[in-house]
């Protein structure tokens, strides 16, 4: 298949690159940055340098490719700002799904989040809507990928998979990333919600699966939902950090349930958190 990965210089994209690649596929990666071209291109894909808020390059990119798949990546998380990340989702979205339209491209995968459910004691499943009653800033992300979500569906085929907290290399929770970081310098606070979590490398793999997968949504977590107060000790510990301060939120979090993923044929090597961070 010809796959177009539109953000595929990020930390998913790096790792779905070769295992794309490696199956045989013809890789097509997009990327802001002309200094990493390269990178793409030994990781197996063809780089295509744009801005994925530029309708007309992205139009043009996608023609240029006429893929059979796109898998949408775009994230802005290098300021930690919500609200350039929730302009992403939006136009970025709305940009790969017109294109895809354009160029005769009938299926997109794209990345969604899993703690977008109300807050609850059981385990939320993809048929529940997304918290209707957040307030600011939670109520920016969760309208962005309402409308990513939205936008996505109007293709023939679409799969979103809501993904849980990524960790690892490369990601905020890693021993470099900014959460390591906060957390040697002593500057980390966690609230005491419960999380779910995926390592990077399940959430990889998920996307390979999801090339074949029927239109729809699935989570993608680990099987091990879990409290700030739990996970943070455990997460300094990885990181050789003291241990952070964990605070009351006001917001009790959601469990969520990875069933359909499961049932889909996907089998997690870090079924939970605990095993993951201790390779950190």
């Amino acid at each position: 298949m010809r796959i177009f990965i539109a953000g595929g210089s990020g930390v998913l994209g790096r790792e779905l690159i070769p295992l794309l690649a490696g199956a045989g596929h013809e890789v097509t990666a997009t990327t802001r940055s002309t200094g990493k071209t390269s990178l793409i291109s030994r990781l197996g894909a063809t780089p295509d340098v744009i801005d994925a808020l530029d309708r007309d390059a992205v139009l043009q990119a996608v023609d240029r490719g006429r893929p059979d798949v796109i898998v949408h990546l775009l994230t802005d998380l290098s300021a930690g700002d919500s609200v350039s990340n929730a302009r992403l989702r939006v136009a970025g979205s709305r940009n790969l799904v017109d294109a895809a339209a354009h160029a005769g491209t009938p299926r997109i995968i794209a990345e969604s989040i899993a703690w977008a459910y109300p807050p609850g004691a059981t385990p939320a499943t993809e048929d529940e809507p997304l918290d209707p009653e957040s307030v600011e800033p939670r109520r920016t992300t969760i309208s962005a990928v309402t409308a990513l979500e939205s936008s996505v569906a109007e293709l023939p085929e679409h799969v979103v998979l809501r993904f849980g907290q990524l960790y690892g290399p490369g990601t905020w929770y890693s021993r470099e990333g900014r959460f390591g970081q906060d957390a040697r310098a002593g500057h980390l606070s966690v609230p005491d919600t419960v999380t779910s979590f995926i390592h990077t490398s399940d959430a990889v793999r998920a996307i390979a699966l999801a090339v074949g997968w029927p239109s729809g949504t699935w989570n993608i977590v680990d099987n091990d939902p879990v409290s700030g107060r739990e996970w943070a000790p455990r997460f300094a510990a990885a990181v050789d950090a003291p241990e952070p301060a964990v605070v009351r939120s006001g917001d009790i979090g959601r469990p969520v349930s990875n069933a359909r993923a499961y049932e889909s044929g996907l089998v997690l090597r870090h079924a939970s958190w605990r095993d993951g961070f201790a390779s950190l």
